[in-house]
């Protein structure tokens, strides 16, 4: 996750921006909780008159009606206190629901490009560790916090008013006591953030192992990772002992200064009482010490709290450094459109025109086999139907511009229906071109055109929801099969559904599961093989439709047998489609139109099976084991 210039206050603001829907129970809250340190201050203040009457001998009965009326005051406080802290915790609770649900629905405006250069622990520690960790601050440290600072004001003001002196005495101690805490909490706020931010590398790390497991061991590398975790682990043991004991070193040194305030304060005023100095009774002594013993408590109840609001801090910021990070631009204009009968358009945008002209201008295109510039002029009210016909034209791209780009002026066409087949070795460039075709990344240079519109000219939810991908690894959600197909169009209906699984070839090995399409999965479906999970994967792509279909080394991870069932269920879907195949297997590809051979990010060769073995090029090598397909 990206660092950004800390600023505390600025993170403190946002926060109570999100607060502030809830200002209202916030301000009765508040009100309350400062009637609730009223009623405890003015129940210290009893110990006044109670201590002077017993002084005086004014008898039982003023004494007990004294205790009384203390006892009533504490009473109504904790009662206040109680409140006040439901209302606290239920504007916390909201304000953090609200932070998860647009922390969530902000991470799926990202682009693609954001989470292939994240590690997904680090989001999941921002969406765990750190709300909980601002949930906890504004629920409980916060109304602390306020409670102690209306203690210790109203505290300060009955210190004045019962001895001027003695207060002006307590106040410079203190403030001795202030900068003390000052210098331990500095440290204790870098540790914090040291400590959070550790914790979500460690984070990301078991969560990138627990998932490769069974790497792990095939290639017999336990003993490598456990050595590994040993060095997040003893990094996360140092920032966090180095976090803990400041917190811990809070409370002994803010509560030991204290006591040496107290005791102070305690002999001058002795010696005042003694000596009738400044008209100080027993009862005004012994009432003033209780407000010089509670005046600690506030000061030492926003230290303690300091550490879990540093830690809180720490992880807001990390969630607004999420909040502030760019959404997927999209600005596309043209609008795909599907009718009652699941038949796909584009709708031409400005002034109105003769569609049936754009319709025949469509098929000249196409039969001339090139990209048309005028065909992009769009006007509004048609609806052209869509052929599924995809073009690259001089495209180059690379994902860091730094570095030499991974497709270089490339250059194919793909007409309605036809069958194209990326074959080539490991970072040649085939899954980067279905990447900037569903336009994850944008392009560097040069166009694509689908069915003679710029890509970057419709709309991405559009363009998207016309390709159908199948990727080798397959994910399934946990929940049941009939779910995880529907998941391809959430509006399908079951025998919608059920027509998708047979297309796939996937309804019979559904059938023979225990509760058929309502088999409940496991995450990522574990508790299927991997040829049935990829069979659902394909019955998923299926529902939705789409005039183009992306197939990602969708046979790669499977024995022969479940091969050639999953290739039976792609040649039904595959029907009056326009297909991108990327295969590791050549058995795959070989009844493609037309094989496109890639090498460095360039299209070496390009033909139909046969004629590239005839042209004994690398194609032909590829075949023959000459050169291995990796």
């Amino acid at each position: 996750m990206r660092m950004k210039p800390r600023s505390t206050s600025n993170t403190v603001k946002r926060l109570f921006r999100y607060m502030n829907k809830y200002r209202v129970l916030l301000i009765i809250a508040i009100i309350v909780i400062g009637l609730a340190s009223l009623g405890a201050i003015i129940g210290n203040y009893m110990i006044r008159p109670i201590i002077n009457s017993l002084v005086a001998g004014e008898g039982v009965a003023t004494l007990a009606r004294q205790v009384l009326i203390t006892a009533l005051i504490y009473l109504l406080s904790v009662i206040g206190q109680y409140i006040a802290g439901r209302l606290f915790v239920y504007c916390a609770e909201n304000t953090t629901a609200n932070i998860r649900h647009d922390v969530f629905s902000h991470i799926q405006t990202l682009p693609v490009k954001y989470f292939d250069q994240r590690e997904h622990g680090d989001l999941m520690s921002a969406m765990t560790n750190d709300v909980d960790n601002v949930s906890i601050a504004l629920g409980q440290s916060l109304s602390n916090i306020v409670r102690s600072v209306l203690m210790f004001l109203g505290t300060i003001m009955m210190m004045f008013i019962l001895s001027p002196i003695l207060s002006v005495i307590n106040i410079i101690l203190l403030g001795l006591l202030y900068f003390a805490v000052k210098i331990v909490a500095s440290k204790s706020s870098k540790a914090f953030r040291s400590r959070q931010a550790t914790l979500a590398n460690l984070n990301g790390f078991i969560e990138e192992y627990m998932s490769g497991q069974k790497v792990i061991k095939v290639y017999n590398h336990e003993q490598e990772t456990i050595e590994d975790f040993s060095e997040h682990n003893e990094k996360l043991f140092e920032d966090a002992t180095k976090a803990d004991t400041f917190a811990t070193l809070m409370f002994p040194l803010t509560g030991n200064l204290t006591y040496v305030v107290f005791s102070i304060i305690a002999m001058i005023g002795s010696y005042m009482t003694i000596n009738g100095v400044f008209a100080m009774d027993i009862g005004t002594l012994a009432s003033y010490l209780n407000f010089t013993r509670n005046v600690s408590r506030p000061v030492t109840m926003i230290a303690n709290q300091f550490n879990m609001i540093v830690a809180a801090l720490a992880g807001a910021e990390r969630i607004f450094d999420i909040l502030d990070e760019e959404p997927e631009i999209d600005e596309g204009q043209v609008k795909l459109v599907t009718d009652q009968k699941g038949r796909c358009y584009w709708h031409v945008p400005t002034t109105l025109y003769d569609c049936q002209a754009i319709i025949a201008r469509t098929e000249q295109m196409r039969q001339a086999d090139l990209p048309d510039a005028e065909f992009t002029e769009r006007y509004p009210g048609c609806l052209v139907p869509l052929r599924g016909d995809l073009r690259f034209v001089n495209v180059s791209f690379g994902y860091d511009n730094t570095h030499d780009p991974v497709l270089k002026d490339v250059s194919f066409y793909a007409k309605p229906g036809q069958r194209l087949a990326f074959v080539g070795t490991t970072g040649a460039g085939k899954t980067t071109i279905t990447n900037l075709i569903n336009r994850f990344y944008e392009i560097n240079k040069g166009n694509i055109y689908f069915d003679g519109i710029d890509i970057r000219d419709i709309k991405k939810q559009d363009l998207r929801h016309q390709l159908g991908m199948v990727l080798q690894e397959v994910h399934l959600f946990e929940d049941t099969i009939k779910e995880n197909i529907r998941y391809g169009r959430l509006d399908a209906t079951d025998e919608e559904i059920v027509a998708a699984a047979k297309a796939a070839n996937a309804h019979d090995l559904i059938m023979q599961l225990n509760d058929g399409y309502d088999t409940m999965l496991t995450p990522d479906g574990l508790n299927l093989s991997q040829g049935q999970r990829q069979l659902i994967s394909i019955a998923r792509a299926a529902v939705n439709d789409p005039p183009i279909l992306i197939l990602d080394e969708a046979t790669s991870s499977v024995d022969t047998r479940t091969e050639s069932l999953i290739g039976q269920g792609m040649d039904e879907i595959m029907q009056e489609r326009t297909v991108f195949a990327i295969a590791h297997r050549l058995s795959t590809v070989r009844h493609s139109n037309a094989i496109l051979v890639l090498e460095n990010g360039l299209i070496i060769e390009r033909g139909e099976h046969h004629e590239l073995m005839d042209l004994k090029g690398r194609y032909y090598e590829f075949n023959t084991g000459v050169v291995e397909l990796e």
